[in-house]
């Protein structure tokens, strides 16, 4: 496998240097740029066509965030793995939805960070496990989805109330008697429910209604 062509980027200059001299010990790993702040990073990643760039979030001007989405924007092919002291979920996320392909808090190892660098530049994430289990718990922390709209939401609660009478094979005289309306109201919602339902009569409209859920079979009357 060829060397893994890095660019690193941190506005803290003796730990960049640090980090430096860390990844050069790494055989399947070449650095080929420095930088100190989200501008610099950009210009670097276009100037030196790194397989990964190994990236702060916290610098001054352009942050890493930033220019994770620049690099996203114009160099999708670049892999950025996130290097921070931040772990709060604001930053992991805001990460992510930048493009970022990897998440790792500083004071990985070394063997961290190289199979960090592997898994990216094959396409795939990675997170540190820190970081790993915070998305766990966020996804398992969500709400249930809500109650599944109810079926036909374009008919108003009358007329949900009198497609429930018909599909149950009520006449409109029962319909009316059961909802105490006049003959005539019974059959303005039964129109208005054919209307919205799109059917032709009331056995289409029984069809329609029974396949949705509504009613039982048939009852007398």
């Amino acid at each position: 496998m060829d060397r893994v062509r890095l660019l690193v980027v941190d506005d803290h200059r003796p730990f960049r240097q640090g980090l430096v001299k860390l990844l050069e010990l790494i055989p399947a790993v070449a650095v080929v740029g420095e930088a100190a702040s989200g501008e610099e990073a950009v210009q670097q990643a276009h100037a030196l066509q790194p397989d990964v760039v190994l990236m702060d979030l916290q610098m001054p001007g352009l942050n890493g965030v930033d220019a994770t989405r620049l690099l996203r924007d114009t160099s999708p092919h670049i892999g950025v793995v996130v290097l921070t002291m931040s772990d709060d979920d604001e930053s992991v996320f805001a990460a992510l939805r930048a493009g970022a392909r990897g998440y790792l808090l500083k004071g990985a190892d070394r063997a961290e960070i190289t199979r960090a660098l592997e898994v990216v530049v094959n396409g795939e994430a990675i997170f540190s496990a820190a970081i790993a289990g915070r998305l766990v718990q966020y996804f398992t922390g969500l709400p249930a989805a809500g109650p599944a709209e109810p079926a036909f939401p374009q008919l108003s609660e009358r007329e949900r109330e009198v497609l429930e009478l018909i599909s149950r094979g009520c006449s409109n005289a029962v319909i009316a008697q059961r909802l105490v309306l006049s003959p005539k109201t019974v059959r303005n919602h039964v129109s208005h429910v054919f209307a919205k339902l799109q059917v032709a009569d009331r056995a289409e409209a029984i069809i329609t209604a029974r396949d949705a859920g509504f009613g039982t079979p048939p009852s007398s009357g």
